[in-house]
C-alpha cells in the first residue's frame, strides 16, 4: 500500500484496531509498527493492566488467579476502548473471555494475528514472564492453546499470518485485511 492508500484508510477507520492472538504472534511488536502506519497511538493492554494494578501480570496470576485477572483486563480494555486509543494489542487470552470478546467485536476491528507453534515457541522463549508457559514444556503448551484458541480467535474478521521476517510486512497484511473488511 502507499502512503496516500493507508492515509485514506485511516481516515476510514472509526474504532480502534484490536489485535487479538497467542502469545509470541507480535501483536505488540507489529502493533506498535501499524499505529505508526496509521498515524494514531498504540497501547498494549498487558502494559495498561501493570500500571494499573501496580503489579506484573506474573504477580496478579500468582497472587489472584486467572478468573480474577480477566475480569481486570476486561475492565482495562474497555477503558482503552471507550479512549479510543488508535491500537491496542491484547494479551493472548483476552479474546477467549466471552464477555471481553463481544466487547471487542462490537467496538473495535478486531485482527486475529496468527503465527506456527513452532515460530510461538522461538518468540516466547526470548521472555520469561509468560505465567502460562511455566507449568511445562513450551511447545506442548502452545500446540493445547492454539487448538483450544484458534476456533475462538477466528471469530475475529481480519485473519493474518505473522511470519519472519519485517513488522512492517505483517503490519500491511493487516492493513490490506482491513482494507478487504471495510
Amino acid at each position: 500500500m502507499t502512503p496516500a492508500e493507508i492515509g485514506a484508510l485511516a481516515r476510514r477507520i472509526d474504532r480502534p484496531v484490536v489485535l487479538v492472538g497467542l502469545m509470541g504472534t507480535g501483536k505488540s511488536t507489529v502493533g506498535r509498527k501499524l499505529a505508526h502506519l496509521l498515524g494514531t497511538g498504540f497501547i498494549d493492554a498487558d502494559e495498561a493492566i501493570e500500571a494499573a494494578a501496580q503489579r506484573s501480570i506474573s504477580e496478579i496470576f500468582a497472587s489472584h488467579g486467572e478468573t480474577y485477572f480477566r475480569d481486570g483486563e476486561r475492565r482495562v480494555i474497555a477503558r482503552l476502548m471507550a479512549e479510543r486509543h488508535g491500537v491496542i494489542a491484547t494479551g493472548g487470552g483476552a479474546f477467549v473471555d466471552a464477555e471481553t470478546r463481544a466487547l471487542i467485536l462490537e467496538r473495535g476491528v478486531t485482527v486475529w494475528i496468527r503465527a506456527t507453534v513452532d515460530t510461538l515457541v522461538r518468540r516466547t522463549a526470548r521472555r520469561n514472564s509468560r505465567p502460562l508457559l511455566r507449568a511445562g514444556d513450551p511447545k506442548a503448551i502452545l500446540s493445547r492453546l492454539a487448538e483450544e484458541r484458534d476456533p475462538i480467535y477466528r471469530l475475529a474478521p481480519v485473519h493474518v499470518n505473522s511470519e519472519e521476517g519485517p513488522h512492517h510486512a505483517t503490519a500491511l497484511r493487516i492493513l490490506e485485511g482491513i482494507e478487504r473488511w471495510l
